[in-house]
């Protein structure tokens, strides 16, 4: 006697060799024998024979038409051999139930299993709904196919064109068309942005490196909702002297100015002008909230995006010729430059005059100071005083070192679609001034908070490791008890939120944010990482156009420095470090000449490899000091570089322009 029988979700053949109540001992055709349960079994048959029985069942049920088959059982449950009665018309053969049974269970959708053996029609609704599912997928791979096909010529398929950077940035797996694209990656053996590239749906890599940014940072664009300012409705007082202020010709967020005037007694009083945008943007209103979301201005070469709508900066920026809202520090020094005596104020300022870096550089430098050749130009008492004012200052922080070696900072600027990369020596008179003055009153603002015990936002330096903290904590790098950053609240979120906190000490108001507040402690913790994020873009943006100017230039060889790994070479004349292929080993700071090959825009990498070295001495490459690491602590140049690297320069670059690319 042999048995059909139902075992791991499938139908199985076997012959018995022994029978008990509950089980069977059978042999398949193999020869394995095997114990089954009896409730398990659903046919005996004698004939046809063992080997015949299964696949004459199986074609037997490739012949039963399934809708027929659902018409035919009513909603009652039943049992596989009644069907096939019902369905071929007379008492079925062992295959012929065989068969029906395969068949049923081949078709969940239609038939829902209710036993071993017995089944129920699924209802008609369910059963429209179900196959519709199932044409839907039969379309949906067909159309997968389809595209795969098309990816595998290298075209990309019209469905894709607008979701290119949405599946590049945060794809939705479950969509058809990742899908289809993760098949034709993995077939293809690329990454899906070197696809894409391959099918020339990224023709502006520029433009590529730009969304993605945007797509993760601005994911609603980069304009501004309705968010008025609040009027000023206390009159303030206005101070005695006009100040100037001291910023790159494309700058327009200007944070700070300066006055000097002399006092009777033979010293001078210093002023250091902050604008005051806090007093018209009241905590919590829609302005606030804006400030909150973007934290700081974004630069890269070319554009940059506010934190600040346009005319909310318009109206608080130290414009030449408008009186300003400032919060004021007033240092009063003696002549040999020791401080005395320091005032805040909450004030309004005559901006007497905006000098503008690059033009005034040609006059007020190392060598025209040194040997006194400066000749005639605006503010120049003022402009000198300040330079050796901030002189001494750098000497009593003990960051005063005239053997470190000269570095530089490197301005990009793009105009119609042309990149121009220039130099400037970092620690220039300028960058000096600007950077020890806005050193020192973060450094005095902080302090004052701290001693009245009203928490703000710090900067803090520890054994190479620089945090983010509500209180005051010394920051070795920079040399001072405490470093708040307030100067520059037209641009970052934290300098904003520091003023705040400062305009209601010098109200003798409670502070705005009390200690243990929660909005400060999610404010600084935000500020910090979208900070370094949006420095990175910057960053980023820059290689890319260095790649572009070694192009734009026709550069097939540069010279260049090779760096402490031994591995990485520094390029001449742009800011741009890349790995060197079969390079022998050679000492840091050898220079050397690199054949240029082929730019990747995408991957914002060239391809140099080793020609020679040069015949040059070596050069002395400079340490990485606490004040190296620092210098982003420090408002040193007040944007007096278009797009200084961050390491440089506390006011991130404002890119050449403030037109887009």
């Amino acid at each position: 006697m042999n048995v059909f029988y139902e075992e791991d979700g499938g139908f199985k053949v076997g012959n018995v060799m022994q029978a008990a109540e509950a089980s069977y001992q059978v042999e398949a055709i193999s020869g394995k024998r095997s114990k089954i349960k009896a409730a398990n079994v659903l046919l005996k048959f004698t004939e046809p024979s063992l080997a015949d029985f299964l696949p004459r069942a199986e074609a037997a049920a490739e012949e039963i038409d399934i809708s027929f088959l659902w018409e035919c059982c009513g909603e009652e449950e039943f049992g596989f051999e009644q069907l096939a009665e019902d369905y071929f018309g007379h008492k079925p053969s062992g295959v012929e139930a065989a068969a029906v049974a395969i068949r049923l269970h081949s078709a969940p959708m239609y038939f829902y299993r209710k036993g071993k053996g017995r089944y129920k029609a699924a209802p008609e609704e369910t059963l429209k709904a179900a196959l519709a599912g199932l044409e839907k997928k039969r379309l949906q791979a067909e159309h997968a196919a389809q595209y795969v096909e098309q990816f595998a010529r290298f075209e990309l398929p019209d469905a894709f064109k607008p979701l290119v950077m949405q599946l590049l940035f945060k794809p939705d797996k479950n969509t058809l068309e990742f899908k289809a694209l993760d098949q034709a990656c993995k077939e293809l053996q690329l990454s899906p942005l070197r696809l894409f590239e391959r099918c020339g749906a990224l023709p502006n890599a520029h433009d590529y490196h730009l969304q993605m940014f945007l797509m993760e940072y601005f994911p609603k664009g980069t304009g501004f909702p309705e968010a008025p300012a609040t009027p000023i409705t206390d009159e303030l007082p206005l101070a005695t002297a006009e100040a100037f202020s001291l910023d790159d010709s494309s700058t327009t967020e200007i944070d700070d100015a300066f006055t000097v005037t002399s006092l009777n007694n033979g010293h001078w009083r210093i002023g250091v002008h902050i604008a005051a945008p806090t007093l018209g943007i009241l905590p919590e209103s829609p302005l606030d909230q804006l400030v909150m979301q973007r934290l700081s201005t974004v630069y890269f070469p070319g554009n940059k995006y506010t934190m600040l709508p346009d005319e909310v900066v318009q109206r608080f920026t130290l414009q030449e010729g408008k009186t300003c809202p400032a919060v004021s520090m007033y240092i009063d020094i003696t002549p040999e430059f020791d401080v005395v005596n320091t005032e805040s104020r909450i004030e309004q300022v005559k901006i007497a005059a905006n000098l503008r870096n690059d033009i005034l550089e040609a006059q007020f430098n190392d060598d025209t100071l040194t040997n006194n050749t400066d000749g005639e130009y605006p503010f120049k008492a003022e402009l000198r005083l300040l330079w050796q004012f901030a002189c001494a200052q750098e000497k009593r922080r003990g960051k005063y070192d005239p053997n470190r070696p000269q570095q530089v900072d490197y301005n990009f600027q793009v105009d119609n679609d042309r990149i121009r990369i220039t130099t400037r020596k970092r620690g220039s008179p300028i960058d000096k001034l600007v950077s020890e003055l806005m050193i020192f009153v973060n450094c005095e603002w902080g302090g004052l908070l701290g001693k009245k015990n009203i928490p703000g936002i710090y900067r803090a330096q520890a054994n190479g490791k620089v945090r983010m903290t509500t209180s005051p904590s010394p920051h070795q790098g920079l040399g001072v008890p405490q470093y708040a950053w307030s100067s520059s609240p037209l641009r970052r979120a934290v300098d904003l939120i520091n003023q705040r906190q400062l305009i209601a000490l010098l109200h003798d108001a409670p502070p705005t944010y009390p200690k243990g507040s929660s909005v400060l402690f999610e404010a600084m913790r935000d500020f910090d990482a979208t900070y370094n994020a949006y420095l990175d873009f910057q960053d980023g943006m820059e290689r890319y156009w260095c790649l572009r100017w070694l192009k734009q230039e026709n550069i097939t060889e540069i010279g260049g420095v090779v760096l402490r790994d031994g591995q990485s070479v520094r390029l001449t004349g742009i800011p741009f470090v890349t790995k060197v292929a079969a390079m022998p080993e050679l000492a840091p700071g050898t220079r050397v000449e690199l054949i240029v090959g082929e730019v990747d825009y995408l991957s914002r990498e060239v391809d140099c490899k080793f020609k020679g070295v040069a015949a040059a001495p070596v050069e002395v490459l400079a340490e990485e000091s606490d004040d190296d690491h620092a210098r982003i602590d420090a408002d040193d140049t007040s944007e007096t570089s278009d797009t200084a690297p961050p390491e440089a320069d506390d006011h991130p670059a404002e890119a050449g322009s403030d037109n887009p690319v």
